[in-house]
């Protein structure tokens, strides 16, 4: 299956390509006065717009005004059924779990700039397992800054206080409860256009805290291994060939440093790593719009015990609109992802995934989605392959309320002397959202 994400991968990559190339040749065709008279919207995409993106006002919160601001309070409440909460493969146990996740945020209205806050939670209660139960929440804020219209400097800070699945790769599964952590980032991105060249420049920071956990037994099991900051730093240049395409190059440099040793056989993970990516943007009408790029990702560990990471890497979204009331959306990665498995420092991730959006009534859609990765871990004979499939659907009774249901599969399975565990998972969960 690794190899058939990996082909999946490059033919959606290659399609992606393809069209861009097409939309290119069409669109160069054009006339450079056309081009000229467009130049304020010579990277907008959006002649088509999705189905989950479509502006619905009859069924739009209003708000409650705050001065300038706007606040949306909401309220959701889930109800899933799920086969095998615990991820494993056999002494499977099923149980319901009831999700309650307010949240409000607060938005200016300003002519120029923006700011926006909010705050978020998730708190879970499982009917017979309540060992599982948890509370997350997260706070944040982010805003942006106008220097003229076509220069912004984007700014954000977030914390989210979290559980991590069972279903993860890098959950111990001896826990007599889930890994808990904590995630505070924060970034800056700066945008300026003039005329057909869009210069963009971007730069994270993420921190990682990870709980420790324990098993049955008392016994701890130690998760400081995995507390890091990873900062990355992001440039990219367009050029616009024509009003409906764009050529680009992207370079991102990150650095990984983690706060202990994995054992005391095993430093600590610390590595440094680079992603070079050329591609392209583009919209063919109204019919279909993407962005595709491949290129070259490395990451290079500090420590010689951890071999080096690097090969093709790629990323691409492709959206097509079959009809104004239909939606098809695929995506392809390839990127270098942390491990929190002892023994490995990270592995290559490939994704590819399609969803379908269909807006059946004005206030009913439906959806259905399939995604298939591989993770191939460095230093470990372990390969993970992951399935993932379902479909939905939602009712907006009013601007209030609104209702949906939806079924999943998620499936994994690990080959290797190192092998995780193999399981599936099938989940239903019917949701009520208020908003107001």
């Amino acid at each position: 299956m690794p190899n058939r994400a990996l082909r999946l991968s490059c033919m959606l990559a290659l399609g992606v390509a393809v069209t861009a190339q097409s939309v290119q040749a069409q669109s160069t065709s054009g006339s450079l006065a056309q081009a000229q008279n467009q130049a304020g919207n010579l990277f907008a995409r959006d002649r088509g717009t999705g189905v989950r993106e479509r502006p619905r006002p009859e069924y739009e919160a209003l708000g409650v005004p705050v001065g300038t601001f706007t606040a949306y309070p909401s309220l959701q409440l889930d109800a899933e059924s799920n086969d095998n909460i615990f991820a494993t493969r056999t002494g499977t146990q099923d149980d319901w779990i009831f999700r309650l996740k307010p949240e409000i945020s607060l938005e200016s209205g300003w002519s120029r700039h923006a700011l926006a806050l909010f705050a978020r939670a998730n708190i879970a209660r499982y009917q017979d397992f309540d060992e599982e139960n948890f509370e997350d929440w997260g706070i944040g804020a982010n805003g942006r800054l106008d220097f003229t219209r076509a220069t912004n400097l984007a700014l954000g800070v977030d914390y989210a206080s979290l559980t991590e699945p069972r279903s993860s790769s890098n959950a111990p599964a001896s826990t007599i409860e889930p890994i808990s952590y904590d995630i505070t980032s924060a970034y800056a991105a700066g945008t300026t256009v003039r005329g057909r060249t869009k210069l963009s420049a971007r730069a994270d920071v993420r921190t990682f805290d990870y709980e420790d956990g324990r098993t049955a037994g008392g016994v701890v099991i130690d998760q400081d291994n995995r507390d890091r900051t990873i900062t990355s730093l992001t440039g990219r240049g367009d050029y616009a060939v024509s009003p409906a395409t764009a050529l680009f190059v992207q370079a991102t440099v990150n650095t990984r440093d983690y706060d202990t040793a994995t054992s005391a056989l095993l430093p600590a993970r610390d590595s440094d790593g680079y992603e070079i990516l050329a591609g392209a943007n583009f919209e063919l009408g109204a019919v279909a719009r993407g962005e595709v790029a491949v290129g070259y990702i490395s990451q290079e560990f500090d420590a010689a015990v951890y071999d080096k990471i690097d090969g093709f890497g790629a990323r691409g979204q492709l959206e097509w609109f079959p009809t104004q009331l239909t939606t098809v959306t695929g995506t392809a990665s390839r990127t270098v992802e942390d491990s929190g498995i002892a023994g490995s420092g990270g592995y290559l991730s490939t994704a590819v995934g399609v969803r379908i959006d269909h807006e059946l009534l004005r206030n009913v859609l439906l959806n259905a989605d399939i995604s298939l990765s591989s993770d191939d871990y460095q230093g470990l004979d372990r390969e993970d392959e992951r399935l993932q499939y379902g479909i939905g659907g939602t009712y907006l009774l009013n601007r209030n309320l609104g209702l949906s249901l939806a079924a999943s599969h998620f499936e994994q399975t690990s080959d290797g002397a190192a092998a995780g565990v193999d399981f599936d998972v099938n989940r239903l969960t019917l949701t009520l959202v208020a908003q107001f």
